[in-house]
């Protein structure tokens, strides 16, 4: 999907959300007072943005609403069924994470009843657990983990990485499942856990 400012994803959420509710598409103005925009141009240039987007029909005389695309109907049916996949995570060096969020479909089967995410593996420090390069993998969001938990870390909130985690007062350890590779040593305030892994996927093809 095309790359949205912070504000067309706010509209088009707001579209999501409510398109269900509403009686009949709602026309900029009425959409302006939904949202407490004060500017109908800046409004504009948002729905233009959306409608490159393939996300909001084009409008004309003939349809003044705002109307949602078949395009969108689509990314709804994919969001209720999937879980979001938001890029690659490193199992080896770190590398920074990715915020480009779309959907995957998982098994019920290997992802958990709380809130869970698909990362793609990058890297060959987890091999002697199974986990390679390029694999998925489901995270269930958490923000602590048991020792021992293969964990996302979220290092001095710039770079991400895949890793047993080892927690003590003085330093905590993100270790890899690659006998030729060392642990990273860090201390607890660098170290931020973004979740816990629960499930994996692999291609073949």
């Amino acid at each position: 999907m095309t790359s949205l400012s912070r504000k067309q994803q706010d509209i088009y959420t707001f579209l999501l959300t409510n398109q269900k509710k509403l009686a009949y598409p709602p026309t900029l103005n009425e959409l302006c007072l939904m949202l407490g925009l004060a500017s109908r141009g800046s409004l504009h240039k948002h729905i233009k943005a959306l409608i490159m987007a393939g996300l909001v029909e084009p409008m004309d005389r003939k349809q003044t609403g705002i109307r949602l695309t078949k395009k969108a109907t689509e990314l709804i049916a994919e969001q209720e069924s999937g879980l979001p996949f938001v890029g690659r995570i490193a199992a080896g060096k770190p590398i920074e994470a990715i915020e480009n969020i779309s959907y995957m479909a998982v098994p019920e089967q290997i992802k958990s009843k709380n809130p869970c995410y698909v990362l793609q593996v990058k890297g060959d420090s987890m091999i002697d657990e199974g986990i390679f390069d390029g694999d998925w993998v489901v995270i269930e969001q958490r923000t602590q983990a048991r020792n021992g938990e293969i964990v996302v870390a979220l290092i001095d909130k710039s770079e991400a990485t895949l890793k047993f985690i080892e927690q003590y007062p003085h330093e905590t350890l993100l270790i890899p499942a690659n006998s030729s590779m060392a642990a990273m040593t860090f201390t607890p305030d660098q170290v931020e856990i973004q979740g816990v892994l629960v499930g994996q996927m692999r291609s073949y093809t």
